[in-house]
C-alpha cells in the first residue's frame, strides 16, 4: 500500500486508515485482534483509536476499553515499530472528566493516559477530539452559533495547549500532533498559534467526509492545503448508509444503527440515514453499477481522488467486512467517473 506523510510532520503512514471505534462494544476483542492482524498483511499500518472509545453508544463505564485492546495487541504481537498509533483527547463531555474542557495540564495527563493503555512508549499522532468553543459536525451545522465565543481566550487556550503538547513532543510521548471536528477558522488559528509560540504545527485533521457529505471541499480544503495538514476522513461510507444496508428503511441486526436504537437512540445513523440520505445512497449505487464498480470499494477509492491530501479511515464491525474492504484496495477512479461523481453530488448536495 501507498506510504504518505502526514502534513509537515516526519510521521509516514499507510495510505489508508484503520479506525477501532468499535473495539470492546460491537465487535469483540477476540475480532479485533483479527482485524489489526488482516490490516497490517494488507499494509494498512495506520490505526486510529481515542480515550473516549468504543462508541455506539458511549458509556462511562467503557471509556479507554478500546485502547486497553489496542494496547494488548500492540503487546501480544510484537509489532509495536510496525505500525503507527493515533489517538485523541475527548473535548468537554459528561462521560470523560465530568465535562471539563481540557487544558494543558489535563492534556499532559491524558497523553499519560493513553500511553498507559496503549502499553506503548510513544503516539505517533495525538489529536484533539473536538474543539473546547464547541463544533458544527455531527448535524450541529444547521443550528451552530459561534456568537458566544471569545476569540481571547481560544488563542489563550491554544497556546496553553500547544505549550503541553511540545512538552510532550520534546520528551517522546508523542510524534506530531492534529485536531478533529474543527473548522476552516480554527485550523488556520491554530497553525498560527504554533508559529507563535514554537508549539507543535498540526498535521492532520479528523473530519467528516464522504461522497454524501463534502463540508470539507471548500474552506477547509484550501486552509489544509495552505497550511500542509492532511485530512483524515471519518465515516467515508457515511457510517455504513453508502453499504446500501439499510436501504428501504432496514435496521439489520447487529448494525450501527441497531447498537444505536438499542441504546435508546434513534437508530438514524446520527442524523444521516434521511430521505434525502437514502436517495442519494440509491443514486450512488445506480452510478457505481453502470460503472462496474462496488459500491464501498468506490466510496474509498473516490477518497484518494480529492485535490487534498485525503487518508480515509475505514472501520468494519466484523472481520467479513474488512475483508471486503480491502478486496477494493489499489484500484484507481478513472476521469469520468469522478466526473460523474460531482454531478451526482450537485444534484444529491448535502442530503443530510
Amino acid at each position: 500500500m501507498k506510504r504518505v506523510i502526514l502534513g509537515g510532520s516526519d510521521v509516514e503512514v499507510s495510505e489508508i486508515c484503520l479506525g477501532t471505534m468499535t473495539f470492546g462494544n460491537q465487535t469483540d476483542e477476540a475480532v479485533a485482534q483479527e482485524q489489526m492482524n488482516r490490516a497490517l498483511e494488507a499494509g494498512m499500518t495506520f490505526f486510529d483509536t481515542a480515550e473516549m472509545y468504543p462508541v455506539n453508544p458511549v458509556r462511562r463505564e467503557t471509556v479507554g476499553v478500546t485502547e486497553e485492546i489496542v494496547g494488548r495487541w500492540l503487546a501480544a504481537s510484537g509489532r509495536r515499530n510496525a505500525v503507527e498509533i493515533a489517538t485523541k483527547i475527548t473535548g468537554p463531555s459528561q462521560i470523560v472528566r465530568d465535562g471539563a474542557p481540557y487544558d494543558g495540564h489535563i492534556v499532559t495527563a491524558a497523553i499519560d493516559a493513553s500511553l498507559r493503555r496503549l502499553q506503548t512508549d510513544r503516539i505517533d499522532l495525538y489529536q484533539l477530539h473536538w474543539p473546547v468553543r464547541g463544533s458544527y459536525a455531527f448535524r450541529q451545522n444547521w443550528t451552530y452559533d459561534p456568537s458566544g465565543q471569545s476569540k481571547q481566550a481560544t488563542l489563550d487556550h491554544m497556546a496553553d495547549v500547544l505549550g503541553a503538547l511540545e512538552a510532550a513532543r520534546r520528551a517522546g510521548k508523542i510524534r506530531a500532533a492534529g485536531l478533529s471536528n474543527e473548522s476552516a477558522w480554527g485550523l488556520a488559528r491554530w497553525c498560527d498559534v504554533a508559529d507563535r509560540t514554537g508549539g507543535p504545527r498540526m498535521a492532520a485533521i479528523q473530519n467528516e467526509y464522504s461522497p454524501l457529505y463534502r463540508m470539507f471541499d471548500t474552506d477547509l480544503a484550501e486552509a489544509a492545503v495552505n497550511e500542509d495538514v492532511t485530512l483524515l476522513a471519518y465515516s467515508p461510507l457515511a457510517a455504513g448508509l453508502l453499504t446500501g444496508k439499510y436501504a428501504g428503511g432496514a435496521i439489520p441486526e447487529g448494525s450501527r444503527a441497531d447498537a444505536d436504537k438499542a441504546s435508546g437512540g434513534m437508530g438514524n445513523l446520527g442524523g444521516r440515514k434521511t430521505a434525502r440520505g437514502l436517495a442519494a445512497t440509491d443514486a450512488w449505487h445506480e452510478l457505481a453499477a453502470a460503472h462496474g464498480w462496488d459500491p464501498v470499494h468506490l466510496a474509498i477509492a473516490w477518497q484518494l481522488t480529492r485535490p487534498f491530501r485525503a487518508i480515509p479511515i475505514i472501520g468494519a464491525t466484523t472481520a467479513a467486512q474488512l475483508d471486503h474492504l480491502i478486496a477494493g484496495f489499489g484500484r484507481a477512479v478513472p476521469d469520468d467517473l469522478a466526473k460523474a461523481i460531482n454531478r451526482l453530488h450537485r444534484d444529491h448536495p448535502l442530503p443530510y
